[in-house]
């Protein structure tokens, strides 16, 4: 399943969060995500060359979030950026978690992190 290709879909209130056998099917078809806190929120570390390369990754990640409406957690250090993704409605994961997360791999800016 490939997760880039599709798009953010809103979730209504009171759908339930993604089973852990989900979360774990859907991180197969993700590449160096790792799931947090239960199944409940998946996470990646991206590294770049330094400061610079990092805040282009951000701003590369902020537009994408915007597009798809879906807006993941995030923390800059010097040249790494930590990117974490739940779906705040649904209290878990969601298959927009795992759309985001395949689109950022897919970021120009994330091509400065595998060097």
């Amino acid at each position: 399943m490939d997760f880039a290709d599709r798009k953010c879909l809103p979730c209504e209130k009171g759908t339930p969060p993604m089973p852990a056998a989900d979360v774990d099917a859907a991180l197969g078809a993700l590449d160096g995500w790792a799931a947090r806190e239960e199944r409940t929120r998946i996470h990646k570390q991206y590294r770049f060359k330094d400061f610079v390369e990092a805040m282009r990754f951000v701003n590369a990640l902020a537009g994408l979030a915007e597009a798809e409406g879906h807006h993941p957690d995030f923390t800059v250090h010097w040249n790494t950026v930590d990117v974490t993704l739940w779906t705040h409605t649904v209290g878990g994961l969601s298959d927009n978690d795992f759309i985001v997360a395949a689109k950022l791999d897919r970021l120009p800016a994330a091509a400065a992190a595998r060097r």
